[in-house]
């Protein structure tokens, strides 16, 4: 997904401070696309614009207005872009040769009603029975899609959807309040609180167990047994351990065999905990060249990938801490790193980039 600009108007860009949090407005019109490439030759197989026109929100210079994740289910491509809708594209139409389309839009009507850009409206798609699609966002008249939540209870981070004996939940991580609605009623199965401001890393979950985190002015790690939670779980036996230090602000955390890997802010220091007792295995080991990060970090085997400026360290996975290799690229990582097969593929400000990972 992108947003680029056209010449159609003059820019205008209006920033409130000079720092890369600051909101920034534009008059440029901007082609929203969704954009195919051929994972082993790097061809652009198609891009469709799907929208072209003013964003209605401002941005800051560490987002863009297609900041938020696709996602699809093998048969569709769900892409969306904040104030000019949430977009179904036709991908085993473009599997079959046909040309791609959108096939159905919502919410174009409610432009307005969006109000911050660099809110991370991901998706999570499922395809149990129903065929669900699942997007939280904030708007300005407090509408929720599922049920209303406290006032100022910003979320950025992606929904999890989980399966617990038989019935699905749909785990929402806040500022005030973390709350996992049923996913067929939207009633309140859980809820608790108890993390810090601007709640950005994403709920993880292994064996019965889901792990909370945030660490913006403050930190806090909450590890919750499935099985227990009911009502409100803050202060509960649900809880079953807590490890309020050194959590990250912005990325979110690496679940892998049995180990919970997590940086320190927005730093390069890692930590890894044993998942069942929250244990520190180790803590806060300096990643060589990552000052800043804003991605997460990303594991496949045994090993670990950390992307930021400048620079992608690989760390071996597992008891003690390893820096395998430290790689330079002349680009900027803000987008996590993914695994497909044997590629690991990083998206970086000036190019799309392909490694063998065998």
């Amino acid at each position: 997904m992108t947003a680029v600009a056209t010449d159609k108007k003059p820019e205008k860009v209006v920033e409130s401070a000079a720092s890369p949090m600051a909101s920034s407005s534009t008059e440029f019109i901007h082609q929203f696309m969704v954009i195919s490439v051929d994972k082993n030759t790097g061809k652009i197989n198609w891009k469709t614009v799907v929208k072209e026109e003013l964003p209605a929100e401002r941005t800051h210079e560490l987002g863009s207005w297609a900041s938020n994740s696709p996602v699809t289910d093998g048969e569709d491509i769900f892409a969306c872009f904040g104030s000019r809708g949430l977009f179904c594209l036709d991908m085993k139409g473009m599997l079959n040769g046909n040309v791609i389309s959108v096939k159905w839009i919502l919410w174009p009507a409610l432009a307005k009603e969006f109000t911050c850009s660099w809110q991370r409206q991901d998706l999570y798609s499922m395809g149990s029975p129903g065929e669900i699609l699942y997007l939280c966002t904030e708007q300005k008249d407090r509408r929720r899609c599922l049920e209303e939540r406290p006032r100022r209870n910003h979320l950025w981070a992606t929904p999890l959807v989980v399966e617990i004996n038989g019935k699905t939940q749909v785990i929402t991580s806040a500022t005030k309040k973390v709350r996992s609605y049923d996913s067929e009623t939207g009633e309140i199965v859980w809820e608790c609180s108890g993390l810090t401001r601007n709640v950005i890393p994403c709920p993880v979950y292994a064996d019965g167990i889901v792990y909370l985190m945030s660490g913006f002015m403050g930190n806090a790690l909450k590890a919750i047994d499935l099985a227990k939670a009911k009502g409100d779980v803050t202060g509960s036996t649900a809880i079953l351990w807590e490890y309020n230090q050194d959590t990250p602000y912005t990325p979110s955390p690496l679940l892998m065999d049995g180990k919970l890997y997590f940086l320190k802010a927005n730093n390069g220091m890692l930590t890894c905990l044993d998942a069942k007792d929250g244990k520190a295995i180790y803590s806060n080991q300096k990643l060589n060249g990552i000052n800043n990060i804003y991605s997460s970090p990303t594991g496949n085997k045994d090993k670990i990938y950390v992307a930021a400026t400048g620079v992608v360290d690989v760390v071996k996975a597992g008891s003690n801490f390893e820096l395998i290799s430290q790689n330079a690229l002349d680009d900027t990582f803000e987008a996590s790193p993914i695994i497909t097969g044997n590629d690991l593929i990083l998206r970086g400000y000036k190019y799309l980039y392909s490694f063998s990972v065998k």
